[in-house]
């Protein structure tokens, strides 16, 4: 079986793939500090959660990670206690992704394999909208080329900097509020944070689709993206766990599909 690990900033998503099913999946916080007996100790009890081995089932390990400290553990830890190494997404690795960027090394892995994914499901033209610690949006062409994005501070982000730099504003919890119109401070900011995040989202993918010159859809994934998609107007498809699914067939890429 195949263990997944997207390490994201402020979660970090886990898959276990049996063959193409995404059979068990789990989102836990990120730790930079997490050791890699740490690291194989939470997975361990997520796969006995589920009744099996940790030790015996894993035959293969995808990562894609945006904290350097925790690549290097992930790596350490796959080494010491499965005894091969993991398929990391970095310069070097095997996407079939070709990237038009100026520097494609600074691209992100996530947003990598999230582009992998979704032109694989989709097709292409076609955009992601990943709504996490940073609102990411990645455009991939229809030869299945990543032509670029756009980087905006997320909907967590935007809610601590608010509060950070004010006197009186709090922070808020993350959920829509009864109208656009906020009858209260605390309403007011969840309209900005929520309906605001979903027009901006609106609005970018139009001006996206305006410059490639085709209707191309949108995918929502992310750990936020239950939250703001279902308020946008763009998006045609939501997908939490479309970093995983890229993960694997980056996997499947370099190593092969025989991991059942």
């Amino acid at each position: 079986m195949l263990l997944a690990v997207n390490v994201g900033n402020t979660n970090t998503g886990v898959g276990l793939f049996r063959g193409t099913e995404l059979a068990h999946r789990w989102r836990l916080s990120s730790s930079p500090r997490r050791t890699a007996d740490e690291i194989a100790v939470v997975l361990g009890a997520l796969l006995e959660s589920v009744g099996l081995s940790f030790a015996r089932e894993i035959t293969g390990v995808a990562i894609a990670s945006v904290v350097p400290a925790t690549t290097t553990e992930l790596r350490d830890m796959v080494h010491r206690y499965f005894g091969f190494p993991p398929v990391v997404v970095e310069p070097g690795t095997k996407t079939g992704l070709p990237i038009l960027t100026d520097n494609p090394k600074e691209v992100g892995a996530d947003r990598i394999v999230n582009a992998i994914a979704a032109h694989h499901r989709f097709g292409g033209p076609v955009i992601v909208i990943d709504f996490g610690t940073a609102t990411t949006y990645d455009v991939v062409s229809a030869r299945g080329e990543f032509l670029g994005g756009i980087i905006a501070p997320g909907v967590q982000i935007s809610n601590a900097a608010l509060s950070a730099s004010t006197a009186r504003l709090p922070q808020v919890e993350l959920q829509a509020p009864r109208s656009v119109i906020g009858k209260n401070t605390v309403d007011a900011i969840q309209s900005a944070l929520v309906y605001g995040t979903a027009a901006e989202a609106d609005g970018l993918v139009e001006r996206i689709r305006d410059e490639l010159g085709a209707e191309a859809p949108a995918v929502a994934t992310g750990g936020l993206a239950w939250l703001i998609a279902p308020h946008c107007r763009t998006v045609q498809h939501h997908d939490e766990w479309l970093t995983l699914e890229g993960l694997r067939l980056v996997f499947e890429r370099n190593v092969g599909a025989e991991h059942d």
